[in-house]
């Protein structure tokens, strides 16, 4: 089992970091769940490691802020990453 390492809240800025590159994976598979009608609970369980039943509010707000950032990078966010990049 991979563990990803994460912060609380993803960064709050309009424009791609590092933070949201390594973290791509994780945002797909927080819209998969999203768009299949997953519970958030089973999805903070699954993708972060946390548990909803210990720790309630911070779960919540780590799931709704990465999930947030996940649709950002769906409507802005994504655009950065088809720009050419400097070598």
């Amino acid at each position: 089992m991979t563990v990803i390492t994460f912060r609380d809240s993803p960064p709050d800025c309009e424009r791609l970091t590092c933070y949201d590159e390594s973290h791509l994976a994780l945002y797909i598979r927080l819209l998969d769940a999203a768009a299949e009608g997953a519970d958030w609970r089973e999805a903070v369980r699954i993708l972060f490691g946390l548990d909803p039943d210990h720790d309630p509010d911070r779960a919540r707000m780590v799931h709704d802020s990465h999930l947030a950032r996940a649709r950002w990078m769906t409507t802005r966010g994504y655009r950065e990453l088809l720009r050419p990049r400097a070598s």
